[in-house]
């Protein structure tokens, strides 16, 4: 399995530092706005790297950041003259909502503004490694000259032609220094330092959140290619600094921009499209398809025509999943394929090595999709004709493994349908309210008789001051 290392600019072997964990970062988004279709490409890039991850035996723990405080943020609510926490949680709201939509679960999502302790025990700690210092104001900036890999991911060499964070040029000692911590200023959210009172640099959140959750080296960093620079190149420097370890992180892993009309979809060009506005015309499996139509490495165009073909293809996956099932449910056991149908059995193996070899090679969804439509395509020329329970078992046991890296098709594989689920809890809840108003008017006769049937089924109540709750019983 081979990943292409944006660190090395080339493909490497996938190997863990210590198999077979795998130690995950994935930078998300600075909630600000709606989650819109950029968001999209990262959310599903980083879930289909988990996925397939775990379908090749990896044990994954996926940490993606909730960036909750931040210049956009803080003007925002100033604009709309609301709380800076408010615009915050209604945004993260909002992409928590996309990432269920999209069927991305990342294994936890830590907030900026609930690590700013640890964010400041960092920050001491680089002050006394030597390499921050503190300016007049009270803000803390990273000393780039003192870290002489600077510039090893992006391959920007230190120099006068270029500068960051240009409204603080005349309290750094060099242009092209970052801050750490940034001191307040009047109107804004700050917290208590031993610098005075201010709030966090971008940077250094990343760097704190990620070793927390991960430790002080990790396996994989990934996020848009915009992100490069500067943000992961600083992100190296105070980490590498901070622990001495290098590489702080082995594999570094950018997915393309998404495009609009051949432009790069930003809020300043006006052509965002946000998913709240986009899944009221198109299914999140069908966004989800589409993004795994392009490498990931790749620009991304948009457009609602391109889109209108990956929900065709949809369709067509949830009717072979339907054949597959109806073939498996209702033939009988084979005890004996032909000539032919041993040609279709080796030809879904061979669609499966296929696949493997495609996602194998740096994640190679596009490719990884032609296998999956080549699947489909022996299902409605081959396998339904035949109505052979043991080709349709095999096509299914690949569907399966296919979509536990696409993730489109779950409701369709369950054995229990989610509308099903749905019908099902609702019926128990609304029982429990039945035995509730028999136990408001002391009919406890009524209500233990309720609380032992379902037990019979099960399904457990229990009682208290709040209310009643109800678990399943696995038996």
């Amino acid at each position: 399995m081979r990943i292409h290392n944006t660190l090395s600019k080339r493909l490497e072997v996938f190997e863990p530092l210590e198999p077979p964990f795998v130690k995950m970062y994935y930078c998300g988004p600075t909630v600000y706005d709606y989650t819109h279709v950029g968001h999209a490409r990262a959310i599903v890039v980083a879930d289909i790297i988990k996925r397939y991850l775990t379908l090749r035996g990896y044990d994954v723990f996926l940490v993606q950041n909730i960036t909750d405080i931040d210049d956009k943020i803080i003007k925002r609510a100033i604009e709309e003259g609301r709380s800076w926490r408010d615009v915050a949680d209604e945004f993260t709201k909002d992409y928590f909502e996309a990432l269920k939509a999209l069927n991305a679960n990342p294994d936890i999502h830590p907030r900026v503004s609930d690590h700013i302790d640890d964010i400041i025990k960092f920050i001491e700690g680089l002050i006394e490694k030597g390499y921050a210092y503190v300016a007049k104001s009270g803000s803390v900036y990273f000393d780039v000259e003192k870290f002489i890999d600077y510039g090893k991911l992006s391959g920007r060499v230190k120099g006068p032609d270029w500068r960051q964070e240009e409204e603080y040029l005349s309290e750094k000692k060099s242009p092209y220094d970052f801050a750490l911590w940034k001191a307040a200023k009047p109107g804004e959210p700050w917290w208590e330092s031993p610098w005075g009172k201010g709030r966090p640099g971008w940077h250094i959140e990343c760097s704190v959140m990620s070793s927390k959750y991960l430790g002080p080296q990790f396996d994989i960093h990934g996020g848009g290619q915009d992100l490069i620079f500067p943000h992961h190149e600083n992100e190296i420097a105070q980490s590498e600094a901070f622990f001495g370890k290098k590489p702080w992180v082995r594999y570094w892993i950018h997915h393309g921009m998404v495009t609009i009309n051949k432009e790069k979809m930003s809020k300043s060009l006006g052509n965002i499209v946000t998913l709240r506005e986009l899944f009221k015309r198109v299914k999140p499996e069908v966004v989800r398809l589409w993004v795994l139509s392009a490498h990931y490495r790749s620009t991304q165009e948009f457009s609602y025509d391109v889109l209108e073909q990956y929900s065709r293809l949809f369709e067509r996956l949830v009717r072979a999943t339907q054949i597959l099932r109806h073939i498996i449910k209702e033939e009988s056991e084979c005890t004996y394929l032909s000539d032919e149908e041993l040609k279709v059995m080796r030809e879904i193996r061979r669609i499966r090595s296929e696949f493997y070899s495609a996602m194998d090679n740096d994640f190679n969804t596009p490719q990884a999709l032609r296998a999956l439509t080549k699947l489909i395509s022996l299902v409605f020329k081959e396998i339904e004709p035949k109505s052979s329970k043991t080709l349709a078992l095999k096509a299914y046991g690949a569907l399966m493994e296919f979509n536990h890296v696409f993730g489109v098709l779950d409701r369709y594989l369950s054995e229990t349908p989610e509308e099903i689920t749905k019908l099902v809890y609702g019926l128990i809840n609304l029982i429990v309210k039945i035995r509730q108003k028999h136990r408001k008017i002391k009919d406890y006769e009524t209500a233990d008789w309720i609380r032992a049937e379902l037990l019979k089924l099960g399904i457990q109540l229990m009682d208290s001051k709040e209310g009643t709750k109800w678990v399943i019983k696995i038996k």
